[in-house]
């Protein structure tokens, strides 16, 4: 019964690890947009207003 299990625990793991990561780049994205100066919308979308000259 135990080798049944191990795959199902695998793509629970997997599927853990997937979204902790998801969920880091987020972070990390808002971070650098405020670096920017931008400010991240809620449609996750860093807006900056760029000056020419």
């Amino acid at each position: 019964m135990s080798l049944l299990l191990r795959p199902i625990r695998l793509i629970l793991v997997c599927g853990v690890a997937f979204v902790a990561g998801v969920f880091y780049e987020r972070s990390n994205a808002q971070d650098l947009c405020d670096a920017a100066g931008g400010t991240w919308t809620r449609d996750n979308i860093c807006a900056v207003e760029a000056t020419i000259g």
